[in-house]
């Protein structure tokens, strides 16, 4: 998958943020759950349980980091989600009061389980029993950049946006975070290596290509909004810095840590 070697274990990482707000703490996606890894033949897919073997512990999971970075679990009030696929969405059950902000053709897709695809990737064993949802239509919405139909989100401050990146899945975003020094784009699952990024020559190791190309919904969608990902790199520069979800030199680069090591305890 990373491209380092045939005769290693590929790395991927589930990149996930976690903001302070005046409206309390927000996680941008939530990666596993403490469900998930706890039980996950009963939570996730087969498939892909075989497929990607995730490496499973408790320490790394949104919630547990959260508490170690000495918050409780109850100060995060919302999650804002890329989209809804198993190792984007497993942790929402670990926060069930928070307010959950997703695109509303992504709620519709993984509630359809249209496809057998669709019914490995959306797993309702993690959200399914979740109350707090708040949806937004594509349709409506700002410019932000060159993007179109971008949002602002109920009850959160207006330096948190969610911007449609269909292609992934139907009702994929990224989120855009404003902060002191520009904004921070979270891409999601837009692209998964950091070689897409590249604005001389893109690429991407061929394990991942095989992997967008399964789990793509709109190849046309994704593929022009890798480009105009890198046009917004090209066009801003360090104003609005770019990161997926998967990426571990891209996670380790950001977080200034080790893939594999929890978020350190606080000084």
């Amino acid at each position: 998958m990373d491209g380092r070697s045939l005769a290693l274990r590929g790395r991927l990482a589930c990149h996930c943020l976690l903001l302070e707000t005046r409206a309390g703490l927000v996680l941008v996606d939530t990666g596993f759950g403490t469900h998930d890894v706890h039980d996950p033949r009963e939570r996730l897919s087969r498939f892909f349980l075989a497929l990607l073997a995730p490496d499973f512990r408790d320490n790394l999971t949104a919630i547990r980091q959260v508490e170690r970075l000495g918050f409780q679990a109850n100060d995060v009030r919302h999650i804002v989600l890329t989209h809804l696929d198993f190792d984007h969405a497993g942790g929402i059950s670990d926060f069930p009061w928070a307010s959950v902000h997703l695109m509303t053709q992504e709620r519709a897709a993984a509630n359809a389980q249209a496809s057998w695809l669709d019914r490995q990737r959306y797993r309702p064993q993690q959200w399914a029993e979740h109350r707090h949802w708040h949806q937004y239509l594509v349709e409506r919405g700002e410019r932000w950049f060159g993007f179109d139909q971008v949002r602002d989100l109920h009850g959160l401050p207006p330096e948190i946006l969610l911007v449609p990146l269909e292609g992934h899945t139907l009702g994929h975003a990224g989120v855009a975070i404003r902060t002191g020094g520009g904004w921070l784009l979270q891409a999601g699952d837009a692209y998964f290596h950091h070689g897409e990024m590249d604005l001389q020559r893109p690429h991407c190791t061929p394990g991942l290509r095989m992997y967008q190309w399964l789990m793509e919904q709109d190849r046309g969608k994704r593929l022009l909004n890798q480009r105009r990902l890198r046009e917004l790199r090209r066009a801003q520069g360090a104003a609005v810095r770019v990161m997926s979800s998967h990426d571990p030199l891209e996670f380790e680069q950001f977080a200034h840590r080790d893939l594999s090591v929890a978020a350190p305890l606080p000084a």
